[in-house]
């Protein structure tokens, strides 16, 4: 089966192609390179051993030149991965996070409509439930965006659930991410932006890597037991398998139809400190840190209650804090 891939070389898409392909589907790429390397497409070969059918450098805002790139072919479902992530940026860039995200989408769905592609799988995130709930968050929670990106994450979510309504897609899951990260075991696939890292593991390994003096923490005197912020870290190759269970679910359960939303996480949360402690100890490195002031729209808290992601997708984390400082490690040294 035939899988359209937006964003396919960033950092969740390029993981989850290469779980894709391990599980025999073929995989066409769409990726405009705004915030990831060609070079991606060839460590993909290289892990799988399987070489990608087709890649096409285009922007989803470019709804003649998506044409063009679906021509004639027939997919049997679309993962969308394709949008601007950055919170922080976000804030100073609203206009192009909309017009980006929410209109590559737009364009992304129109499309479908007319090649008659009927399943998509979307890229969201568990920011969309703001800082008003509770942990463990629940997919049944109220929304509410605290910053532009996960706002353009809402909306998508609405856009897509209308047009299931309006019956142009049977089916679509939401997938809400809470912190991947963590590396591919091989070494040769890993979070590799091109604009400066505001993730906090890249930092953490250029801080270990001694290409920056000090990691700025964000808040010391959140209500946590360190003062640092909580958060539900999920190794990047266990958020892959997510997908691939969404896509199972999607093309083989002909009782699910309409629109699902499934938390990705691992249901633990870990604050800051751990993360670094964590990282130092499995490494044998040091990452000098100093405290910051808090960021907007951060939250003290955030992590899943990934129970649905079981019963609906028969999905589960597997690796553990350790695992992903290590693969992160290891990948660091070796790109």
């Amino acid at each position: 089966m035939r899988i359209l891939v937006t964003g396919g070389c960033g950092y969740i898409g390029s993981h989850s192609i290469v779980e894709l392909i391990g599980e025999g589907f073929e995989v066409v790429i769409i990726d405009n390179q705004s915030n990831s390397k060609k070079e991606v497409v060839q460590n993909i070969s290289k892990v799988t051993n399987h070489s990608i059918s087709e890649y096409h450098n285009i922007d989803l805002r470019d709804i003649n030149a998506l044409r063009l790139a679906i021509g004639d072919t027939q997919f049997s479902c679309v993962i969308h991965f394709a949008a601007l992530k950055s919170i922080p940026e976000s804030f100073n860039n609203a206009l192009e996070y909309y017009d980006n995200n929410i209109c590559g989408t737009i364009n992304l769905l129109r499309v479908m409509k007319e090649k008659s592609i009927e399943n998509i799988i979307f890229s969201s995130s568990a920011s969309i439930y703001g800082g008003d709930n509770v942990s463990p968050y629940k997919e049944s929670y109220s929304l509410k965006a605290n910053n532009p990106y996960a706002q353009t994450k809402i909306y998508i979510e609405k856009i897509i659930s209308d047009t299931v309504n309006s019956g142009n897609i049977k089916k679509a899951i939401n997938l809400r991410y809470f912190n991947p990260v963590g590396a591919h075991s091989s070494g040769l696939l890993g979070e590799n932006p091109l604009n400066v890292p505001t993730n906090i593991m890249p930092v953490i390994c250029r801080v270990a890597s001694k290409q920056q003096s000090k990691l700025k923490i964000f808040g010391g005197d959140y209500n946590t037991p360190d003062g640092t912020g909580v958060r539900d870290y999920i190794h990047i190759q266990d958020l892959a398998l997510g997908h691939v269970c969404a896509l199972k679910k999607v093309l083989s359960d002909n009782n699910f139809l309409g629109v699902e939303n499934v938390n990705l996480g691992t249901g633990v949360g870990y604050s800051v400190l751990d993360l670094i402690h964590t990282f130092e100890k499995v490494n044998s490195v040091t990452v000098p840190y100093e405290i910051s002031n808090k960021r907007e729209g951060d939250i003290a808290v955030a992590f899943a209650d990934p129970s649905h992601a079981f019963k609906f997708l028969s999905w589960r984390s597997k690796q553990n804090l350790e695992d992903m400082c290590r693969d992160v490690w290891r990948w660091n040294n070796t790109k």
